[in-house]
């Protein structure tokens, strides 16, 4: 229990005015200074340092009913968030640990202390729990290994494969025993560095050509699994080279997140039927159970080198929004972090 006479006054935080229709406008948000409260009993106040933005965001700036209530207009935004505690009012959290929340998109957060998690900076780099060792993480190792079931010798397809999840998807398949993963990428900068750096055995861009064509000749004897992150035409592409009883995990649907019409689902559906294959839905909110386990082994496989990682670090809390549309965009490689 402590407390600390210098805590700051006001502090700033991003504000959703009104819900974007297609792609998100500057003019749809706020960026505003607010009062920053003492903490409350059982409570500590954070000072983030680093701030995530994922594609799931865009989905909680619609009213439309989901599975995680949306963003309140005039209000902060959520996110994942790690920063210092400058205040506490809560046993087992001093001044000067460093936690993990959901309070992002502002600069100065309460958070009561069954919210907050506390890491340990000296196991690894402070962005690495939001990305690699965090939920995007959890969500690759998850949505690979339970939802779609891998097992050693399958052949593995990954959309948005440069991204944070995907990268991280085809490196555990390698390291599960894949015989073959393939991955596609918005760049022929991003599919090189899927061959070269995470070891992909395939990788093409799908800017080229047709997803379904550039996936045949990548994985001639079909695929295992599918984990995709995009939807769209690569989902018709996967359900195309499936081979019997076949896997699709779909995490996301990057694709398809500021359509303003409905977009065509697959029109191959029915192949599902002569290959025995199956597709379901996964939220990692379902899976921390694995998180012990997931924390370990992947923590393992990052100390030794043998999983790498990238973020795409922007500066500056004023440039939070134009880091989420970039990852809308596809600017990213690996992980989307602000630093504050």
């Amino acid at each position: 229990m402590s407390d600390t006479p210098t805590l700051p006054a006001t502090g700033r935080e991003w504000q959703l005015l009104s819900r974007p229709v297609g792609w998100p406008k500057s003019e749809d948000f706020a960026l505003v200074e607010t009062e920053v409260p003492a903490p409350g009993p059982g409570r500590v106040l954070v000072r983030n340092t680093y701030l995530s933005v994922d594609p799931y965001m865009r989905g909680r700036m619609s009213a439309a009913k989901s599975y995680v209530a949306p963003y309140e207009l005039g209000k902060a935004m959520q996110g994942g968030a790690v920063g210092e505690v400058v205040a506490s009012e809560a046993e087992g959290i001093a001044v000067g640990d460093h936690v993990l929340h959901f309070f992002g998109w502002r600069e100065y957060a309460v958070v009561a202390a069954e919210n907050a998690v506390k890491v340990d900076p000296d196991a690894a780099p402070l962005p690495a729990y939001l990305g690699v060792l965090g939920m995007t993480g959890l969500t690759a190792y998850a949505g690979l290994l339970r939802t779609a079931a891998f097992k050693e010798g399958d052949s593995v397809f990954v959309s948005g494969a440069a991204g944070a999840v995907g990268s991280q998807v085809g490196q555990i398949a390698k390291l599960k025993g894949a015989s073959r993963v393939v991955g596609s990428a918005g760049s022929d900068e991003k599919v090189k560095l899927l061959v070269e750096e995470y070891g992909f055995d395939a990788a093409f861009n799908y800017r080229n050509g047709p997803v379904s064509e550039q996936l045949r000749a990548a994985a001639p004897d079909g695929i295992d699994v599918y984990f995709d992150n995009v939807g769209g035409d690569h989902l018709e592409a996967a359900i195309g080279s499936l081979d019997r009883g076949g896997r699709i995990a779909i995490c996301g649907a990057i694709s398809v997140y500021n359509n303003t019409e409905p977009a065509p689902g697959p029109k191959n559906l029915a192949r599902l039927i002569q290959t025995r294959g199956r597709i379901e839905g996964f939220l990692v909110n379902d899976h921390y159970d694995l998180q012990p386990q997931f924390v370990q082994e992947v923590g393992a496989w990052v100390r030794s080198g043998e999983l790498k990682y990238r973020e795409t670090v922007v500066e500056g809390i004023e440039n939070n929004l134009e880091a989420f549309l970039g990852v809308l965009r596809g600017d990213n490689t690996g992980k989307m972090i602000v630093r504050l």
